[in-house]
């Protein structure tokens, strides 16, 4: 606690975390404006009843539970960031940009992806009208009714990404993160009154129950999110004059979730495209619209299909993720470039088929977690029969990933000024 009360002794360290606050003050008060015409008990038995667009309200940073004018937040953004990075495979151009150019080529490539946003908030927030219309949570709007409330989600949108822009810019934790962890924990509250209110005695072991699981899933996740595999390096002796360079010996870490939570994305996108595929083709065919509807509905509805198929399409997406963004044979080749070896192994082309071992190995057990990570509130429910506060395996995830990447970047800035870093 003395380290932390540290922070506010720092003047211009505290400037910055009370702007951070100030910020996600702002994004709250956004968030808790709704759009015009909502009914809140037919959304709210709508978002109950749909896994997926729990998880999605999750990165509108709880815009989503309100039909706000934030209700889809720094999401457009964080589609437009992955869409850009699968374009690096299809053109060199962009692959050039992101990886070669350095820091100005991926500012370059962030601006980039802010205006793909732009028109992607604006499809998605017609999706997301045309979808809520037609489970009657919303009366449907004549034109310029529609065309209002699209292009004041689409705002919504970008002032929710300017936020988390000014919050980056202090250094204090990654500010499209925080908006997303500010979300998660606004529900807290609520949550923790909903279980305490249906709260009787015989449901005392599920309690405990519940308690042991989540501080053992918060030890993983940590252990997850810290997990490195540490590939020895050395580096080959030159000579240059009358002095000597090399010689030392160094390490390449391959982190366990090389992913993050783009797979965890990744599959709900394609867990999502048929009900939305279903309700363009009830515009167009009704008859199609309403058979595909209603088989999504029955898939989904099955605990053990859906979970089973979200399980799945998180461990693909894994090993597809970490295939873009750790190329082996780029690694060994600017390895060799350097005069640097893995001791045992001989440069080039044994060297690439060396790191994808150790990744596929490394990936497996990053992608069985996340996988598990993903269906956790099922499993929960099975084992303790405790749906009332339900915990969410990707929102502690969050929450447990951001936590950690703001006390380093936290500890850097007390560093800087000459204090001692949190531990």
């Amino acid at each position: 606690m003395q380290k932390l009360l540290q922070i506010f002794t720092i003047k211009d360290l505290r400037n910055k975390v009370l702007v951070v606050l100030g910020l996600l003050l702002a994004f709250r008060v956004l968030a808790s404006v709704p759009i015009p015409g909502v009914d809140p008990a037919r959304l709210a038995q709508f978002l109950g009843s749909n896994q997926l667009f729990g998880f999605l309200n999750l990165f509108s940073g709880g815009g989503l539970s309100k039909l706000s004018l934030a209700m889809l937040a720094v999401g457009p953004y964080i589609t437009a960031t992955i869409i850009m990075q699968l374009l690096t495979i299809i053109f060199p151009k962009f692959k050039q940009l992101y990886y070669e150019e350095g820091a100005r080529g991926q500012a370059k490539f962030n601006q980039y992806s802010r205006l793909l946003a732009v028109p992607l908030a604006i499809l998605e927030g017609f999706g997301f009208l045309n979808l809520l219309i037609s489970q009657q949570v919303i009366a449907r709007p004549d034109f310029l009714g529609m065309v209002t409330n699209v292009l004041a989600i689409a705002a919504g949108s970008m002032l929710s990404l300017w936020f988390g822009e000014l919050i980056s810019e202090q250094k204090i934790g990654n500010g499209i993160s925080l908006i997303i962890l500010a979300g998660i924990l606004s529900a807290i509250p609520s949550g923790l009154k909903l279980a305490l209110a249906s709260y009787t005695p015989a449901m005392l072991p599920a309690y405990i129950a519940f308690a042991v699981i989540f501080l053992g899933v918060v030890m993983a996740v940590v252990y997850l999110n810290e997990g490195e595999r540490k590939v020895p390096i050395a580096y080959a002796r030159r000579i240059r004059g009358n002095k000597m360079y090399g010689g030392a010996t160094s390490y390449l870490p391959l982190k366990v979730n090389q992913a993050g939570m783009i797979p965890l994305i990744f599959a709900i996108s394609v867990l999502l495209f048929p009900q939305i595929f279903a309700q363009i083709m009830t515009a167009i065919i009704p008859s199609v619209g309403i058979a595909i509807n209603s088989f999504v509905a029955r898939m989904m509805a099955n605990q053990l299909i859906y979970g089973t198929l979200y399980f799945t399409l998180v461990v693909a997406f894994t090993f597809f993720y970490s295939a873009i963004t750790f190329n082996p044979e780029e690694v060994a080749k600017n390895l060799q470039r350097g005069g640097g070896f893995v001791m045992g192994i001989r440069p080039g082309e044994a060297t690439a088929t060396f790191f994808k071992k150790i990744l596929n190995r490394v990936n497996l057990s990053g992608a069985i977690f996340l996988g598990l990570i993903a269906i956790l509130p099922i499993i929960v429910q099975k084992l303790t029969g405790f749906s009332a506060f339900q915990m969410s395996g990707t929102a502690l995830l969050i929450v447990v990933a951001v936590s950690l990447e703001t006390m380093r970047q936290v500890n850097s800035q007390m560093t800087m000024r000459g204090y001692e870093a949190l531990n």
